[in-house]
């Protein structure tokens, strides 16, 4: 048994590897929940330990010296390691924990409907879901997946494209019982639904439709995208949808595409991973079936 290690006191080791991960100690101390003078702390107790500053500090940031940037390439790769080593320790007992975060709209309209089929697929994995908007830069909890819209290069992560999206103006087939819809210019009879998040979907969409300057009969704003493709499945009036998260409604009959086109691009789904997880069986299976065409069990 080996005694002639000499480490530094690890939990000023801890904050000293998120302090320098993130440039800064307001963000370490969201991370690791603790107060901006604890962090301080525990970045100077390991400057003590060394005998050397790992840190410049002026007054609104703090930046690596050339001896903490070198020691946080060490650290890191060591913490990735203990990270994949706990994993693979985790995935030996009798469940694992899959931590996904991903968007609200997505989640509650594609992924929830068809979650069953991944539970049932892998009955060991318990997948512990969030939902955030939030870039993933600012999200504080852990996760092994993370869902977002790309593509986009995200430090530290590998990306990849599951779900190809674009949007066109969807409504419910009783809306048009009532009132005909069979060219771009008869949505000045009707109501435009909008997403207060999307504010420029439909005016992009009327441009391409070569209505630009078409004035509905009403409109109706709603805080969050979800509301509006519900207020659309009741009828309220024609919402811009997402192709792939109004599929289900459409071939079920609940929504209907009045037109063919056009079809305005959009920011398709992606996966991203953190690159310790990447070699994580649980996390392959996951975004291996996400990218499968059969994802739903019916």
């Amino acid at each position: 048994m080996r005694t002639d290690r000499r480490l530094p006191p690890l939990n000023a080791l801890r904050v000293f590897e998120a302090a320098a991960r993130n440039q800064s100690f307001t963000r370490a101390a969201e991370e690791l929940h603790l107060t901006h003078g604890a962090i301080s702390r525990q970045v100077r107790a390991l400057e003590d330990w060394f005998g050397r500053a790992l840190f410049i500090r002026t007054n609104r940031r703090v930046t690596l010296t050339e001896s903490g940037a070198a020691y946080l390439a060490e650290i890191g790769a060591a913490f990735d390691r203990i990270s994949a080593a706990t994993a693979r320790h985790l995935e030996q007992g009798p469940g694992r924990l899959l931590r996904v975060n991903a968007l609200a709209t997505f989640t509650l309209r594609w992924l929830i409907p068809r979650l069953s089929a991944f539970q049932l697929a892998h009955p060991n994995v318990e997948v512990r879901l969030t939902t955030s908007n939030a870039p993933l830069h600012d999200l504080h909890d852990p996760y092994d997946v993370a869902i977002r819209g790309g593509p986009e290069q995200i430090h530290g992560h590998v990306a990849q494209l599951f779900l190809p999206e674009t949007r066109i103006p969807v409504c419910s087939p009783r809306l048009l019982q009532r009132l005909a819809l069979t060219a771009p210019e008869d949505l000045a009879r009707h109501t435009l639904l909008h997403a207060a998040t999307l504010p420029g979907v439909w005016p992009q969409w009327l441009v391409a439709a070569r209505v630009p300057n078409l004035a509905p009969a009403g409109s109706v704003t709603f805080e969050h995208f979800y509301l509006t493709l519900q207020a659309a499945l009741d009828g309220v009036g024609i919402a811009m949808g997402p192709t792939a998260l109004v599929a289900d409604d459409v071939k079920a009959g609940r929504l209907v595409m009045p037109f063919e086109g056009p079809a305005l691009a959009a920011r398709s789904y992606f996966t991203y991973v953190p690159d310790a997880r990447a070699d994580d069986p649980a996390v392959q299976a996951f975004c291996s079936w996400l990218r499968r065409p059969d994802r739903r069990s019916d």
